[in-house]
């Protein structure tokens, strides 16, 4: 990227990143308290994250506008590790996560977003936007809130909803959090509020070095935690940076956005604050409030830590009504309605794709489990779906001395069946030719049923001639077929 487009990205829409950036850092609030309390660590832990991620990527990410900070996809991960070795281990293990995100930049590994189908990515979405929703329930649960926090959500949402019709200058979640708020304080409302979620912080974040012993030990405790770490926050951070792609219109670097993840873990680490990666809720907000470049992202976090810090208890005082309905109108916005309706429409194994991502993301919340899920379902329905444009069809000369059998399609390990069923062994003549001209040869299953044809022809005394492999083909026959070779015949029967 050239220093004009870097320099556009801080510049180039700055009324409404900073209004959107606004935006975000009130919604970032109880978001980061409750990760913190997921987790099983002070709140300060996830409030310092959130300032420290968002800061950072903003600096080194591939993806402008897109909101990175503490989250519950990783959260979730340290549970185990904060309960049985402390704090000190969890911000270990952020660093290691990062320098791990940080080796994944570097070696390009970005470029595994291609192998996640549209279907894929739309289960993800949906499942995200649920996951969403059901995060606000607890705030809506009729045993634990006063009747008067539904009419509050009502209002607000009445607000976002309504508000941009009068004017779009102003994003109608902040007016929301001000509006509610003010009528909270004026008529003195016993609302639930940001302060009951946690006490916040009213210092700034200091360096530190996790307090731990330095050896292979500590190294196999926070090894596994910081793998699982590092592939979920880039899987999170990769398909909502695809999400934003989509929804400005714009690329992005996913190789710069791995690196920028990694350097903000590391560096979060240091200053006691655990890993994070981006989150599409946040992101939806600061997208749908204006928010379009890094200054955005930047602003987000400097006004979370200022908010904390400098505006604790005037912060303390919004009501959980006003950012439940902002987190409702963001579930709402980043479900894929359409896709209902494309379930009748769309081929079959697509829908079961995007099922099935939704179920195993919402039944494990854990976002990996169910995108690999998604990944490995759509591999398998491509294999199948190509192994069905397969065939063999042949030929022989009048005197039935010569047959021809000409291969068309995908031969791997799907079809390499078909193809071994439609030579007949018995027949044998004086000579066979193999005509894979209008085939590709992939793997190695491929390579072993075209050595077995050939072998077995032999066996029966016919002369076997492969003939038309491509470049690519004959490159991996060669490599690893076995049929040409010495003593091949013995070497098969014998295995």
């Amino acid at each position: 990227m050239d220093i004009a487009t870097y320099r556009r990205q801080w510049t180039g829409n700055v009324r409404a990143d900073l209004l959107a950036g606004l935006v975000v850092a009130l919604a970032l609030i109880p978001e980061a308290i409750a990760f913190s309390i997921i987790a099983g660590v002070d709140p300060k832990v996830g409030l310092y994250a959130s300032f420290s991620i968002a800061v950072i990527t903003a600096i080194a990410g591939g993806r402008p506008g897109m909101i990175s900070a503490a989250t519950a996809a990783t959260a979730v991960l340290m549970v185990t590790l904060v309960r049985d070795h402390g704090l000190e281990y969890l911000l270990a293990a952020t660093v290691l996560a990062g320098l791990l995100q940080i080796a994944a930049g570097f070696l390009r590994l970005g470029y595994v977003m291609r192998f996640v189908s549209r279907s894929v990515m739309t289960g993800f979405v949906n499942a995200l936007a649920i996951l969403i929703f059901l995060a606000q329930l607890p705030e809506l649960d009729p045993r634990e809130v006063p009747m008067l926090t539904y009419v509050m959500v009502a209002a607000g949402l009445a607000i976002i909803y309504l508000f941009p019709m009068l004017t779009k200058a102003i994003p109608s979640p902040l007016v929301t959090i001000i509006v509610l708020t003010g009528v909270s304080l004026a008529l003195g409302l016993d609302l639930r509020t940001v302060s009951d979620m946690g006490e916040l912080p009213d210092t700034l974040p200091m360096f530190l070095i996790p307090d731990i012993p330095l050896n292979f030990e500590t190294l196999q405790i926070i090894f596994p935690y910081s793998v699982a770490v590092a592939v979920v926050g880039l899987l999170e951070s990769l398909m909502t940076q695809q999400i934003v792609d989509d929804l400005t219109d714009t690329s992005s670097d996913r190789n710069q956005e791995c690196i920028g993840q990694g350097i903000a873990n590391t560096a979060t680490g240091f200053i006691g604050g655990m890993a994070g990666c981006a989150m599409i809720g946040q992101s939806m907000i600061n997208v749908k409030s204006g928010g379009r470049g890094r200054l955005s992202t930047f602003f987000a976090g400097v006004m979370l830590l200022f908010l904390i810090v400098v505006l604790g208890d005037l912060v303390g005082q919004i009501p959980m009504a006003a950012l439940v309905a902002i987190m409702i109108m963001v579930s709402i916005g980043t479900f894929s309605w359409s896709s209902i309706k494309n379930l009748r429409d769309h081929p079959r194994s697509s829908s079961i794709v995007m099922l099935a991502t939704v179920f195993f993301v919402i039944y494990t919340h854990n976002l990996a489990i169910g995108v690999l899920v998604g990944v490995l379902l759509s591999g398998i329905f491509f294999a199948w779906k190509i192994s069905q444009l397969f065939r063999v069809t042949t030929t022989i000369t009048p005197d039935g001395r010569h047959r021809t059998y000409r291969v068309e399609g995908q031969l791997f390990f799907a079809s390499s069946e078909d193809f071994m069923k439609a030579f007949d062994f018995r027949e044998a003549p004086e000579q066979v030719t193999i005509d894979v001209s209008r085939a590709h040869i992939w793997d190695i299953s491929s390579v072993a049923a075209l050595d077995m044809a050939v072998l077995k022809f032999r066996r029966e005394g016919a002369e076997v001639e492969i003939v038309g492999l491509n470049e690519a083909s004959e490159t991996i026959v060669d490599r690893l077929g076995v049929h040409d070779k010495p003593g091949a015949m013995e070497d098969l029967w014998g295995h």
